[in-house]
């Protein structure tokens, strides 16, 4: 398999509308964005970790965190994310592109090397694990080369597809070549992301629960809901905020 530069772009913000600085919340004496980084630091098929922010002076304490955890850090527009991204990829040279949000401290390293690895086989434009969702909402990794975000930074024109980065490649699918990324078992059902003060409350219970935060997976997150079934009930009423939703 010829070798190219994976970096995973994590975007970072303060300005959450739902749970106002979340991604700098604790969970079980860490950041929320300290333990997406250290998890993704297990991945052995990424290459480079970046965060992307904004540059906003409110946005300021995220570099900050960056630094302690010793992550590097790129600022852009708020809501433009998409070209946020894409100058941050630019800025590192990434040939291909991870995309992982800060508010997933539960993402996994092997399902996100499992999206990665599809795509290095595949050489798609774009490969993920929620075109089909089989993962829980929380584990996703979409996966592009640098050639398509670019074309989606020049063709992108409305709003929700500069803010979500990718729609415009998944709601194209006869103009990007795609692969579905899928598990042997549906649990799409699960809501692992932290968006609102019960998402935060789970995963701070799981965290709890699962001692061993840098190595625990996605099916030790199962097998504990096996033994404790009253955690899924902390947040089964979020409802998720749609693209077209700031």
């Amino acid at each position: 398999m010829q070798q190219v530069k994976v970096v995973a772009i994590i975007q970072a913000r303060m300005g959450s509308t739902r749970l106002p600085g979340k991604v700098l919340r604790d969970l079980e004496g860490e950041t929320v964005l300290a333990r997406v980084v250290n998890r993704l630091r297990r991945t052995h098929l990424i290459g480079e970790l970046l965060v992307a922010t904004t540059d906003r002076p409110a946005d300021d304490v995220i570099v900050a965190e960056c630094r302690r955890c010793s992550v590097p850090v790129c600022r852009g527009d708020e809501q433009d994310v998409l070209d946020r991204y894409y100058r941050a990829a630019q800025l590192v040279k990434a040939e291909v592109v991870v995309r992982i949000t800060a508010d997933c401290p539960l993402i996994d390293a092997e399902i996100a090397d499992k999206t990665v690895a599809a795509f290095l086989e595949a050489r798609p434009d774009y490969a993920s694990n929620v075109l089909i969702r089989t993962y829980p909402r929380g584990l996703d990794t979409e996966v592009m080369s640098f050639d398509a975000l670019a074309r989606v930074w020049r063709e992108a024109r409305k709003p929700y597809e500069r803010e979500h980065v990718t729609p415009y490649i998944y709601e194209h699918p006869a103009d990007f070549r795609l692969v579905a990324v899928t598990g042997d078992a549906d649990h799409s059902a699960h809501r692992w992301t932290v968006d609102t003060p019960e998402d935060l409350e789970f995963v701070r219970k799981i965290y709890a629960q699962l001692r061993d935060s840098a190595t625990f997976s996605w099916r030790d997150v199962l097998d504990l809901f096996d033994r404790e079934p009253e955690l899924m009930a902390l947040n089964r009423f979020v409802v998720q905020k749609s693209l077209h939703e700031s």
